[in-house]
C-alpha cells in the first residue's frame, strides 16, 4: 500500500489531537511521529502496522459513538412524543376550561335573571 507522506503526516497530526487512552494506538502514534520527524518515509510495514492500530481503535470508537447517538436519538424521540402528547392534552384541557366557563357564566345569568 503506497502511502503519500503528506496525507500520512496529516492523519498522524489529526490523530495527535485526540486524547488516546489505548496503549497500542498510543505506541503506534508515538512511533509514527518519531518516524516522520526523522524526515524519511516510514517503511510500508511500519505504515501498515500504524494504519491497522488506527483502524482497530477508531472502528471501536465509531461503534461506541454510533450506539450513543442512537440512544440519544431514541431519548429525543420519546421527549418529542411526550411534548406532543402534553400539547394535545393542554389543548383539550383549555377547551374544557372554556366550555365550563361558558356554562358557569350562563348559570350566573340565570341566577340573576
Amino acid at each position: 500500500m503506497p502511502a503519500d507522506r503528506t496525507a500520512l503526516a496529516a492523519l498522524v497530526d489529526e490523530i495527535g489531537r485526540f486524547y488516546v487512552r489505548d496503549r497500542a494506538l498510543g505506541r503506534a502514534q508515538d512511533d509514527m511521529v518519531r518516524a516522520l520527524a526523522d524526515g524519511a518515509m516510514p517503511s510500508e510495514a511500519h505504515i501498515e502496522r500504524y494504519l491497522a492500530a488506527v483502524k482497530c481503535y477508531f472502528a471501536g470508537f465509531e461503534r461506541e459513538a454510533r450506539a450513543h447517538l442512537a440512544d440519544v436519538d431514541r431519548r429525543l424521540a420519546k421527549v418529542s412524543q411526550v411534548q406532543f402528547n402534553l400539547t394535545a392534552e393542554r389543548g383539550v384541557t383549555a377547551r374544557r376550561v372554556e366550555v365550563t366557563q361558558g356554562v358557569l357564566e350562563r348559570l350566573l345569568e340565570l341566577a340573576r335573571g
